[in-house]
């Protein structure tokens, strides 16, 4: 019967298939199909598809497209193709020397299995409140180049991108290409923190830091962001405590504001943000003891 199969198993509804060898054959097909999906690696659309959440008319697999897998260093960014997988941006020495915030954000992604397949566009693209990347690139202040085949090509602020659950910045003809972040400097430390029942697990709570000092060692600007406490990646920004010490006192103060205006969609939403606190507490303390360090760009625990 339709919606199901022997066992239990439940198989997407019908749909055209098409892999295209470059860029421009995917957004011509993207233009040709307002119902079409993009598929990278699969590890969330398939899944929707086959509880049939997902039903789109046409699936364009862009596997093919091998000149969206690379990674350059561009001085004061790293440039990351959209199909980058999980698993590469988890091992990749540049990423954790340029970014190493990103590379620990990857780590807590499913299992080795999905981060070999999961690519770094495809998690941005499907604005998964709970996900990793999309935070990551939100405290990371990263900047996503944008193309369609009727409007061409734009540029898309993190801060822009994340919309509401599953819900990006991007229209139905358009498609992720390529991701700047900006490299860490010398003055910055960074921290990731993510709770869950278990390794693999969805993150009950998760928080991301950047923090950069002036040379008398007090904040001159502060990044933070946490996942699983809204319909979205939150970030907040700590420009109110600029020129202040870093402190422990200070670290559980912003986490305890910050997270107190949060929205979790939980059974206990103050169990929710109890947990919210403390990883933000805990990624801005992380940060700060990276801030400055000898070796710091190389420690990516």
């Amino acid at each position: 019967m339709p919606g199901s199969a022997a066992g239990g198993v439940v198989k997407p509804a019908p749909f055209d298939y098409h892999r295209p060898e470059s860029v421009g054959g995917a957004l011509d097909l993207l233009a040709g199909d307002p119902d079409a999906k993009l598929l990278a690696g699969g590890q969330s659309l398939l899944t929707l598809m086959n509880l049939r959440l997902a039903r789109p008319s046409a699936v364009i697999d862009i596997g093919r497209l091998t000149e969206l897998n690379r990674i350059f260093d561009d001085t004061d960014d790293l440039i990351l193709g959209a199909l980058v997988t999980h698993r590469t941006v988890e091992v990749d020495p540049l990423i954790a020397a340029r970014a190493p915030l990103l590379a620990e954000a990857a780590r807590h992604i499913g299992h080795v299995g999905i981060r070999n397949r999961g690519t770094i566009g495809g998690s941005v693209a499907h604005a998964d409140p709970a996900a990793e990347m999309p935070l990551a690139t939100l405290v990371l202040d990263a900047t996503f180049h944008v193309e369609s085949a009727s409007s061409g090509r734009r540029t898309v602020g993190a801060d822009e991108m994340f919309v509401s659950f599953y819900t990006s910045a991007l229209a139905p003809d358009e498609m992720i290409t390529w991701i700047s972040v900006p490299a860490i400097r010398p003055d910055q430390g960074w921290g990731f923190v993510e709770y869950a029942h278990q390794h693999g697990d969805y993150g009950l709570a998760g928080a991301g830091c950047m923090l950069t000092l002036g040379p008398d060692g007090r904040i001159s600007a502060l990044r933070a962001g946490v996942l699983s406490v809204a319909d979205r990646p939150l970030l907040f920004v700590g420009d109110d405590v600029v020129g202040e010490l870093p402190s422990e006192q200070l670290w559980q103060r912003l986490g305890r504001r910050w997270a107190a205006g949060t929205d979790p969609v939980a059974d206990d939403a103050d169990y929710a943000r109890r947990l919210c606190a403390a990883a933000l507490t805990e990624a801005m303390t992380a940060a700060h003891r990276r801030a400055g360090a000898p070796g710091r760009e190389h420690d990516a625990r």
